[in-house]
C-alpha cells in the first residue's frame, strides 16, 4: 500500500491545483539530484485545506454536528492531519500506513511549525500507526478517510468488502466513511498528462489498463527546469467504478452513500472546486467525486 498517492490528470471536473506564486530565480529551486519527492507530492497533488473544509461540511450535513476525532488511511506524511489538529485542542487523529518512510518525513517536517504548546500536544492528539488499514483504531473515529485512490490496491471484491467492514465496525454510531475515486473517458487512456507546478513539472503518467481486469498501472514524474525529471511514485491498481463501490459499501453494513461532484466554473472548461450531492454525476472527459458513506 503506497503512502503517497496521485491525483488525476487535470480536466474538466478536476479539483484544481493552483501552483504557487514564486519569485523569479537565475538558479532552479528544484533538481532530480536535489528535490524532495515527498515535498513535491504535498505541493503537486494535496490540498488539505480545502479538503478538510468538504470534509466537514459533508459530516454536518450527514450528522448534524461536528466530526472530532479522524481517521486517515494510507496517510502517508500526515499532512492532512496536521491540518486537522490545528482546527482546535479538541480536535484528534490517527494514522494507518504500512510504509514507514513517508510517516517519518511528515513528523519531521509537517508538524515542526506548530507553537511550542501545541507540539507538545502532537503525542496526545496524533497516534500515527504502522499497520494495515483493516487493524482497529485507538477508539472510534467520528470520520475515517481513504483519499487520493489509494484503496485501489484492493484489486478483488472480497478484500474490498473486507476492508469496507472493517470500516463500517470501527466508527462512531453516526459515523461517516469517506473516499474519493475519479473517472471518465480519458482515465483508461494510456497517456502522460502534465502540470506546472511552480519550479516544476508534475506528470500524471496512465501507463496501461486492461478492461477485462481493471488492472492500472500509473506513475508521477517531476521534471525540472534544468531538464532533469525522476520518476518518484508508482501505483498498481484495479480501476473501480462508482457504481460498484456504492454497492460493496451498501454490501459492507453502511446505511446509505451519497455522491459528491464539482460543478464547472464559468468557462465550462474546468471545475469550479465546489462538491455537491448529486444523484447521476455528469458525464464528462475526466471527473472527479466523493462517496461519503454513513453507518
Amino acid at each position: 500500500m503506497n503512502a503517497a498517492r496521485p491525483a488525476p490528470k487535470s480536466s474538466k471536473n478536476l479539483k484544481p491545483r493552483p501552483a504557487p506564486k514564486r519569485r523569479a530565480s537565475k538558479k532552479p529551486r528544484y533538481t532530480a539530484a536535489t528535490a524532495d519527492k515527498y515535498e513535491l507530492y504535498q505541493k503537486a497533488v494535496q490540498s488539505p485545506a480545502p479538503d478538510i473544509a468538504l470534509l466537514a461540511r459533508v459530516f454536518r450535513s450527514l450528522t448534524g454536528r461536528e466530526a472530532l476525532h479522524l481517521r486517515e488511511d494510507f496517510c502517508g506524511t500526515g499532512l492532512l492531519a496536521s491540518h486537522w489538529i490545528r482546527r482546535g485542542p479538541e480536535h484528534t487523529a490517527e494514522g494507518f500506513d504500512i510504509d514507514p518512510e513517508p510517516i517519518a518525513w511528515g513528523l519531521a517536517h509537517n508538524f515542526a511549525d506548530l507553537a511550542p504548546k501545541q507540539r507538545e500536544q502532537v503525542a496526545s492528539r496524533y497516534h500515527v500507526h504502522l499497520k494495515d488499514v483493516r487493524e482497529p483504531s485507538l477508539r472510534p473515529p467520528d470520520l475515517r478517510i481513504a483519499l487520493n485512490f489509494s484503496y485501489w490496491v484492493f484489486k478483488t471484491r472480497h478484500e474490498m468488502l473486507d476492508y469496507f467492514r472493517a470500516a463500517h465496525a470501527s466508527l462512531v454510531d453516526d459515523g461517516v466513511f469517506v473516499i474519493d475515486l475519479y473517472g471518465g473517458p480519458s482515465a483508461t487512456l494510456e497517456e502522460k498528462d502534465q502540470r506546472a507546478c511552480g519550479g516544476f513539472t508534475y506528470v500524471w503518467d496512465q501507463e496501461s489498463f486492461f478492461p477485462a481486469s481493471g488492472d492500472y498501472k500509473c506513475h508521477i514524474h517531476f521534471r525540472f527546469p534544468d531538464g532533469t525529471e525522476f520518476k518518484a511514485f508508482s501505483y498498481d491498481w484495479r480501476m473501480w467504478t462508482l457504481t460498484e463501490l456504492r454497492d460493496v459499501l451498501i454490501d459492507a453494513g453502511f446505511s446509505s452513500v451519497d455522491a459528491y461532484f464539482e460543478g464547472t466554473d464559468k468557462k465550462g472548461t474546468g471545475g469550479n472546486g465546489i462538491f455537491r450531492r448529486s444523484l447521476r454525476g455528469e458525464n464528462c472527459e475526466a471527473w472527479l467525486s466523493y462517496l461519503a458513506a454513513k453507518k
